[in-house]
């Protein structure tokens, strides 16, 4: 293993804060791994990483070699795709909603892999955080308003959101007109993981967004369990058109109050900056482009 080798280890150690999770990411012993940051760090005399039973962190004097080897390590890629076969290649890590995924990526994925033959998908489901460069994810793809995470974010679409109920409820409750006229109404309430208090309903009035807290008798927080419940009749919905589209279709749900629709929802797709675009992702990213603007939103 030359130092270059070394480098490109030494690069993935930090990143994934993991010897383990390194030597999988590159098909290496985990042994193999650790002599070869041994060998590293007797060649430069300095300690390089600070290693506990949990994670590996660099030392002041890692996190300056860090920065060199991971500028180092991408120009010599760049070099070297210019002159090789570039196709994009390997394991592409992506983590989205699951309605999302299933709804507009899984029907169109036969044929980007029909494309790039040698890339693998894995798909991670949730809405969690993540820790992109630790957890070794190339990209998420989230909806709504991003916090400063210190990541590229790249707009892909804009969410139509509506607000329905079901024919039962409408039958208890009566028909909701407008945002001023919502006494004697319940809303499902959808339980915030950053406040722990449901969201407010919202509706645009006259350009502006206007929020409404109704009472609830039932709370989630999920989507897929706060959308049964409004099946049920027990109180007003506001989510994703496409979420409720058969709903809809099958009148198992009724749109109320669409002259005040929800704000429209951002789509993004988040990745790390201050690196390569590795190939693979640069393909995919550019597929889901294409994906999101002919998608039915």
């Amino acid at each position: 293993m030359d130092r270059l080798d070394r480098m490109q280890l030494f690069v993935r150690v930090v990143e994934r804060s993991s010897f383990t999770a390194a030597a999988t990411d590159l098909g290496l012993a985990r042994s193999t791994v650790t002599e070869a940051i041994k060998q590293l760090e007797a060649y430069i005399g300095a300690r390089l990483l600070d290693r506990t039973t949990r994670h590996v962190r660099p030392t002041l004097d890692g996190q300056a070699f860090y920065e060199r080897c991971r500028s180092i390590v991408s120009d010599v890629d760049d070099a070297e795709n210019v002159f090789r076969d570039a196709r994009p290649r390997g394991l592409l890590r992506i983590d989205a909603n699951l309605l999302l995924t299933r709804t507009f990526l899984l029907p169109r994925l036969p044929e980007f892999l029909a494309l790039h033959s040698l890339i693998d998908i894995h798909f991670g489901q949730g809405d969690r955080l993540v820790d992109l460069v630790r957890e070794g994810v190339d990209c998420v793809i989230r909806a709504g308003a991003l916090a400063d995470s210190g990541m590229i974010a790249r707009r892909l679409a804009t969410i139509t959101e509506i607000t329905c109920a079901s024919p039962g409820y409408i039958d208890a409750h009566g028909m909701p007109v407008s945002p001023d006229h919502l006494e004697g109404h319940i809303m499902v309430g959808f339980i915030s993981s950053r406040t722990g208090e449901a969201i407010p309903l919202e509706f645009m009035v006259d350009g502006k967004a206007k929020e409404v807290v109704l009472p609830c008798r039932v709370t989630a927080n999920h989507s897929d369990t706060t959308h049964d419940m409004a099946k049920m009749g027990l109180g007003l919905i506001q989510a994703p058109r496409y979420r409720l589209r058969e709903d809809l279709e099958k009148g198992r749900l009724v749109e109320v109050m669409n002259g005040y629709p929800p704000s429209p929802t951002p789509l993004s797709v988040l990745y790390p900056q201050n690196r390569q675009l590795p190939p693979r992702l640069r393909v995919f990213l550019n597929w889901l482009v294409t994906i999101f603007a002919e998608a039915d939103l």
